[in-house]
C-alpha cells in the first residue's frame, strides 16, 4: 500500500495568517509597543470580574442553554428596547454567540449557498469574506478609500444582481472609524427591499462614538430590522475581548435557522460569564459612559502626534485612529508598518491589508484602546521616523 498522501486541497488557498496576528508577533519579537491588535491593554472592571468570581462559585460552571442563559438574553432585550425601540423576544429571537466573529460566521453561513453574491464594503474586517467563501458564496465589493466622507449609493445600487443573497455593514467601522448616518441606513433599507436582500451588520462599536453622533443600528429602521442579522459584543463594550461573548438579534424565522448552525459550532458560550454580563447589564452607565472613556483616549494620541506631519480625519467611532502619510512618503503601507516596528518600535496596521486586492491609499491604522502613558510613548517613537 502506498504512503504517499494525495494532495491536500485548500478551501481557503488565499488566506493565511491574519496580518492582526503578524504585526502582534512582529512586535513581540522586537519589543514595539503594539498599537496593532484591537484588543484594550487595561482590564474589564473589578465590579465585573467579581461578578464573574461569584457565578462561578455558585455553581453556574456547566453548559448553558443552547440559545444563551435567559437573564441575559432578558437584559439585551431591554437594553436594546431602550437604546432603539426595537422589541427583540429573549426566547425566539436573540442568540448568545461565543464572539461576534461567532455570530457574523453563523449569519454569513445561514443565508449563503453556493452561487449566491454577498456584496461587501471594502475595507472590510478580515473575517466576511472567508465565511462567504467557505459557504461557497462570491463576495461583491463596494471600495472606498479609508477616508471615505461618504457613501456613493448608485455605486452601490449598480452591485445588486439577481444573485445577490445578502449584504454585510460596519457601523461604527473597523478600519476606518467611520460612523453610518440615518440617511445612509434608509438608503441601504430601499435598496434591500427593492432586490429583496438580507443584511448582516456588525455592531460591535455600538457604545464608542464620538463628537455627538449617535449610533444608527440596523433594527431601528423599517424595512431593515425585517431582513437582518445584528451582531453585537461585549468584548468590546466591557474590555473583556478574551471572554468571546457576544450575540446575534434576528426575526424568529432566521433566528431559527441560525440556531440550527450555532448549535454544531459551539453549542453554547462560557456559562458564569453570561450571568456575570446579564447583572452587569443592569447599570446602563458601564456602557453609556464609554464614548466619553475612548473619546478622551482618542483626543490624547491625536493631540500627541499633531506635528508629525500625518494627515488625520479624526475617528469617528471604534477605538481605532486612520494617519495617511501619503504627503510624506509614497512607501508601500505594509513595508512601513514593517519597518515601524523594526526599526522605530511602533506597530500598527496597513489598511491595505482590509482589501480583497490590498489597495494601498497610504494609510496605517493605530489602536487607541491603551493605556494613556502607552499612547504617549508610541506618540513620541513616531516622531523618529525616517522618511
Amino acid at each position: 500500500m502506498s504512503s504517499v498522501r494525495t494532495e491536500f486541497k485548500s478551501k481557503l488557498p488565499k488566506v493565511g495568517t491574519t496580518i492582526f496576528t503578524t504585526m502582534s508577533r512582529l512586535a513581540e519579537e522586537h519589543k514595539a509597543i503594539n498599537l496593532a491588535q484591537g484588543f484594550p491593554e487595561f482590564d474589564c472592571s473589578p465590579d465585573l470580574q467579581k461578578l464573574a468570581d461569584k457565578y462561578m462559585r455558585s455553581g453556574k460552571n456547566q453548559y448553558a442553554p443552547m440559545a444563551g442563559v435567559l437573564p441575559l438574553r432578558e437584559a439585551i432585550s431591554e437594553k436594546v428596547y431602550t437604546a432603539t425601540a426595537a422589541e427583540y423576544h429573549p426566547d425566539s429571537e436573540i442568540t448568545i454567540t461565543s464572539g461576534a466573529t461567532e455570530a457574523l460566521y453563523v449569519a454569513i453561513s445561514t443565508v449563503v449557498h453556493p452561487g449566491d453574491e454577498v456584496i461587501v464594503f471594502e475595507p472590510a474586517y478580515d473575517s466576511y469574506v472567508p465565511a462567504i467563501e467557505l459557504n461557497g458564496g462570491i463576495p461583491v465589493f463596494v471600495t472606498l478609500d479609508p477616508q471615505y466622507e461618504s457613501i456613493d449609493w448608485e455605486i452601490v445600487a449598480s452591485r445588486f444582481s439577481e444573485k445577490t443573497k445578502a449584504i454585510v455593514i460596519n457601523t461604527p467601522h473597523n478600519p476606518t472609524g467611520k460612523v453610518w448616518t440615518l440617511q445612509d441606513l434608509q438608503k441601504l433599507a430601499e435598496l434591500v427591499v427593492k432586490h429583496d436582500v438580507l443584511v448582516i451588520s456588525d455592531e460591535v462599536y455600538e457604545h464608542i462614538i464620538f463628537d455627538g453622533r449617535a449610533h444608527v443600528s440596523a433594527s431601528s429602521i423599517p424595512g431593515l430590522a425585517e431582513r437582518t442579522f445584528v451582531c453585537g459584543s461585549f468584548g468590546k463594550t466591557f474590555h473583556t475581548t478574551g471572554w468571546k461573548v457576544g450575540y446575534c438579534l434576528a426575526p424568529k424565522d432566521l433566528t431559527s435557522e441560525f440556531r440550527k448552525i450555532h448549535q454544531y459550532l459551539v453549542f453554547s458560550v462560557v456559562t458564569p460569564f453570561q450571568f456575570a454580563l446579564a447583572e452587569y447589564l443592569n447599570e446602563p452607565e458601564h456602557y453609556l459612559r464609554l464614548s466619553s472613556f475612548y473619546g478622551q483616549k482618542r483626543d490624547l494620541f491625536i493631540d500627541a502626534i499633531s506635528d508629525v506631519g500625518f494627515v488625520i480625519k479624526p475617528s469617528e467611532g471604534s477605538f481605532f485612529q486612520n494617519v495617511y502619510y501619503g504627503n510624506l512618503s509614497k512607501e508601500n503601507d505594509f513595508t512601513l508598518a514593517k519597518r515601524l516596528t523594526v526599526e522605530t518600535g511602533i506597530a500598527s496596521i496597513p489598511v491595505s491589508s482590509f482589501y480583497d486586492k490590498a489597495v494601498d491609499c497610504h494609510v496605517l491604522r493605530f489602536c487607541f484602546a491603551k493605556n494613556d502613558d502607552t499612547l504617549l510613548r508610541g506618540a513620541e517613537l513616531l516622531y523618529k521616523i525616517k522618511w
